[in-house]
């Protein structure tokens, strides 16, 4: 890739926007798409979204609801929510060009249980695909305050590369391979974060969050080994990293979620009407732990609140009547 790069965007929420600016901010010049005309052409006009306020579009971002303007660019950022991922990826796959298209999304489909850069891969074959995650709140990145963030793709040449061309002066990224571990990092945590808000939601102390979030890595590491999913990697960034800052913030919408359950919220009413991806990814997740006998307690506790089968009071129970047994 060389100086004249050009990024693309798929997906004009908070996320996209917060990448656009940052990969403006590395001196690229970048293509927001979404599929909404309107809106974009407001975008367009004001330099702003009601999706991150406060934050005013970089002059390098042309923001278009033409899918075709994405042809143009030498890598797209797929930041759209995991669960259309696929759709986006196929429209994708149907417009001319043959850039990578790095997913920025965290979570795994239900269904089909396919992580996603699975999900890419399938819905445009012969695509190179990628995956960035981390520690990072869209607001954060598009404020350019310092982030660092993990890249990973097959092919190591790629994911360095792709690493140079969205690096910046506060966006820090590091290349991996283990394509796995770093999508299982961002998926797992989301699902881990309801936890640690039902406990703050609930009162349970600062002790009884610490002991999810440690409890909650041990449960992180063990459905990652039996994935193929490098230790290091569940270590870093895309990891333990994002699972400390997704399970300590209401910045979080999986943490914020999780702490209007614990505080009585119905379902339908701690979501708000956001979209919120624990919740999606729960049952994935425990179906596939269950699948390959990984125990995940915790994200079992999670299933059960969101289905209905466990309320806050229960799942406290279950917990602390597990049998005993040594620290993992």
């Amino acid at each position: 890739m060389n100086s004249a790069i050009q990024i693309g965007v798929a997906g004009a929420g908070a996320w996209g926007m917060a990448l656009a600016n940052a990969a403006a901010a590395a001196g690229r010049s970048v293509v927001l798409w979404g599929r909404d005309d309107g809106r974009m052409r407001a975008i367009a006009a004001t330099r702003r979204s009601d999706r991150l306020p406060g934050v005013v579009l970089a002059p390098a971002v042309q923001a278009t609801s033409v899918l075709d303007d994405l042809a143009r660019c030498d890598a797209i950022l797929v930041a759209t929510p995991a669960q259309s991922s696929r759709e986006v990826a196929g429209r994708l796959a149907g417009a001319p060009g043959s850039a990578p298209l790095v997913s920025c999304a965290k979570g795994i489909e239900r269904g089909t249980h396919a992580f996603m850069t699975e999900v890419l891969g399938q819905a445009a074959p012969g695509r190179r695909t990628a995956i960035l995650s981390g520690p990072s709140f869209a607001a954060d990145v598009a404020a350019g305050l310092p982030t660092a963030v993990t890249l990973a793709a097959a092919d190591e040449a790629l994911a360095r590369a792709l690493c140079d061309a969205l690096r910046g002066p506060n966006l820090r990224l590091y290349h991996s391979t283990d394509v796995r571990g770093v999508e299982i990092g961002g998926a797992a945590k989301n699902v881990l974060a309801i936890a640690c808000g039902v406990a703050a939601g609930r009162a349970l102390g600062a002790s009884a969050v610490a002991a999810l979030i440690a409890r909650g890595f041990a449960e992180l590491r063990r459905f990652g080994e039996a994935f193929g999913a490098r230790g290091s990697t569940l270590m870093g960034l895309s990891g333990l990293g994002d699972l400390v800052l997704t399970c300590s913030s209401p910045q979080s919408r999986n943490f914020a979620f999780g702490q209007a359950l614990g505080r009585g919220a119905s379902v339908a009413e701690a979501a708000n009407g956001r979209l919120v991806e624990g919740v999606f990814t729960a049952l994935a997740l425990t179906e596939m732990a269950r699948e390959r006998g990984v125990e995940m307690p915790i994200a079992d506790c999670v299933e059960g609140l969101i289905d209905g089968s466990l309320d806050v009071g229960a799942a406290v129970a279950v917990l602390l009547a597990r049998p005993p047994k040594g620290e993992e």
